[in-house]
């Protein structure tokens, strides 16, 4: 199929826009392309997208992607002409996950790493768009090697369980990218997978059984915070913009290779804790508790590949990060109590 004329800017497709890496995904593209934000908000909050309604090179769709969409029947895409255009690229962020509601949500995450994947795929495929897909961490594994510096590669194979209570998510992810690699190999689509570990920033959902937007809902409350395991639990933390680069970046480039993106910086939970508690100049303690099913030590991303073929390593550090996930989760629960 011949390439389609570009009008003026490209249209691009993000699945799962509204969400919180999503979202800051938008804002971005939104610079230099026009944006077609797709979700049913299972699991993400029109807040995240409101500043960009009234633009009118975004367009939002309700829609649920485990259901075939037709956008050239779309009468509020008109102006993004795609039946002349096209779409130029397709990003796959739709997975409604949700800690606090992860059992409530499981038939709607197997469809997410399934269903929705091989629509948007087929998508792509009919535009002869570019595709790109945020898988995760969780295929290698969720226990770390008994060496506490070990960094993970992509080629490393990892073990995941077929029938846990996290493998509709787990598992799900690994199914997810067989499906993406099998259409690169049978129809030689230009699709690439960024396996992403912890990030955050501001947008991340208040009292969903996340770290750190619970660490600074607590402060701000006075609340203990808790840390759903012992002294020793540590972690990497990855700023959401710096996740939006290295999609921005990848996206641009010749490489197919699947790539890790995440910091491979080990921080110690209890000291995260403790930095939120002084910035906020919370009284709030620091307690210990039993694990939780998404609480739980991370292996550690080697990103070597994404900063030899990239170009890309992370640039925020975890003290101006907290500061400005801070400043935003503040913001968003005065709004909520006023």
């Amino acid at each position: 199929m011949p390439k389609k004329i570009i009008f003026d800017k490209k249209n691009v497709l993000v699945a799962g826009g509204a969400g919180f890496i999503g979202s800051h995904l938008c804002d971005d593209l939104i610079k230099t392309s026009k944006v077609i934000c797709v979700d049913n908000f299972s699991n993400s909050n029109e807040k995240n997208i409101d500043h960009l309604l009234s633009n009118p090179n975004f367009v939002f769709i309700n829609h649920d992607l485990s259901e075939l969409i037709d956008l050239e029947n779309i009468s509020s895409l008109e102006s993004f002409k795609i039946p002349f255009q096209g779409i130029q690229e397709v990003y796959s962020l739709a997975c409604p996950i949700s800690p606090k509601n992860f059992n409530d949500n499981k038939v709607k995450i197997i469809q997410a790493n399934s269903l929705v994947v091989k629509n948007l795929l087929d998508l792509a495929l009919n535009y002869q768009a570019k595709f790109i897909h945020l898988s995760s961490s969780v295929i290698y594994g969720l226990r770390r090697n008994e060496i506490q510096d070990y960094l993970v590669r992509e080629d490393d194979m990892g073990q995941v369980s077929i029938n846990s209570d996290r493998s509709c998510y787990d598992e799900g992810k690994r199914f997810a990218e067989t499906i993406i690699s099998t259409y690169n190999q049978k129809y030689n689509l230009d699709a690439k997978i960024i396996r992403l570990f912890r990030t955050y920033g501001p947008r991340m959902k208040l009292n969903d059984d996340q770290m750190m937007p619970d660490f600074i809902s607590d402060a701000i409350e006075g609340n203990n915070l808790t840390i759903f395991g012992d002294k020793d639990f540590s972690s990497s933390f990855c700023y959401v913009s710096d996740v939006i680069d290295a999609i921005v970046k990848i996206i641009e480039t010749e490489c197919s290779d699947i790539i890790n993106i995440g910091s491979d910086v080990d921080i110690n939970l209890s000291e995260v804790a403790q930095k939120v508690i002084s910035f906020i100049e919370s009284k709030s303690k620091i307690v210990y508790e039993e694990e939780k099913l998404f609480m739980t030590p991370l292996l550690l991303p080697d990103i070597h590949k994404a900063r030899n073929e990239l170009g890309w390593m992370p640039v925020v550090g975890i003290e101006e990060g907290l500061k400005k996930t801070i400043f935003n989760l503040q913001s968003k629960k005065r709004l909520r109590n006023y």
